[in-house]
């Protein structure tokens, strides 16, 4: 039995990850879950969360913008729209970025074309914020 299972996360800009792990949990559109080596091969859409992976005792996190992942016993492929490991976040900014989106909700109504952009643009500052701190 393996001990380890390799992860790869790229974005459309970089590869951002390719290591062998312990294990990884990740933020699936319906609910987190949990791969260990060897694990049952599946694909699945990713929601905006934080990935984190276990490697040598370890824990490490990741601010996803949401994307896909594709699961085999030997590794986890995860293509995400946007990632940044959680020492490139600048918390700060990511709690302007919070706060300009919650004082744009306040100005939308639910049928506003914007008000889905301004929703998804809070998760992801509090993705960040929470991957960050």
């Amino acid at each position: 039995m393996a001990s380890t299972i390799r992860l790869e996360l790229v974005t459309p800009e970089r590869l951002l990850l390719s290591e062998d792990v312990d294990e990884v949990i990740a933020p699936g559109f319906e609910g987190e879950f949990g791969v260990l080596p060897e694990h049952t091969q599946f694909l699945c859409i990713l929601n905006i969360g934080v990935l984190r992976y276990r490697k040598a005792g370890a824990l490490h996190q990741v601010a996803l913008g949401g994307g896909f992942a594709e699961v085999t016993p030997e590794r986890v492929v995860v293509m995400a729209e946007t990632a940044e490991r959680a020492e490139e976040i600048d918390v700060e900014r990511a709690r302007r970025a919070k706060d300009r989106a919650e004082a744009e909700l306040k100005t939308l109504s639910m049928d506003d074309d914007s008000y889905m952009k301004a929703t998804s643009a809070l998760q992801r500052a509090i993705v960040r914020i929470s991957a960050g701190e």
